[in-house]
This record gives C-alpha cells, structure tokens and sequence, in this order.
C-alpha cells in the first residue's frame, strides 16, 4: 500500500468532518462536554485502531479534547489505511 498523494488525500477526506492533511498526516481535534466522553472515545478508537491493525497517535488535553493524528509511518505519508482508520473513527 503506497502513500496518497495530497490531491488524492484532500479528494477522499472531503466528506470526512474536520480531517485536515497536515505535516503528512491526517489530523482531527474532537471536543467533548468533559474529561470521561473524552477518555470513552479514546478507548472506542483504541477498538477500532485494533481491528485495521494500525494505531493512530492520541492526545487528550485540555480535559475534554482529543486530537488524532494517523499516518503510515513505514510508507512514508497518508495510505488508505489511513483513509479507512479517519472514516470509522467518523461512524463512532
């Protein structure tokens, strides 16, 4: 799986809400009303991190925001895998 190209990034997250291509990668920041629907997503990502086998990385800060962030770092940039991580993490 090679990497995307930025046109071909910014084309497939376009209808992904607040993913932005950023220094390589996919970046997203989630707000929550307070720190435990923060910390209870951060598991619900950790799941489906599990299930494609490919773990973003995950900050919590700000006690209620999340920020994930998803490249493949082996690949050199953004791949599919990254796409598809960005799109569950959309359904959640």
């Amino acid at each position: 799986m090679a990497a995307l190209t930025e046109s071909v990034i910014k084309e497939k997250i376009k209808d992904l809400d607040g993913w932005e291509f950023k220094d390589n990668a996919l970046v997203k920041e989630y707000n929550f009303v307070d720190f435990y629907n923060a910390l209870s997503f951060v598991v619900k990502i950790g799941v489906e991190a599990e299930k494609l086998n490919h773990h973003p990385e995950i900050l919590i800060h700000s006690y209620n925001k999340v920020r994930v962030t998803t490249t493949t770092h082996d690949k050199g940039g953004v791949t599919e895998l990254d796409i598809r991580l960005a799109d569950r993490l959309e359904r959640i």
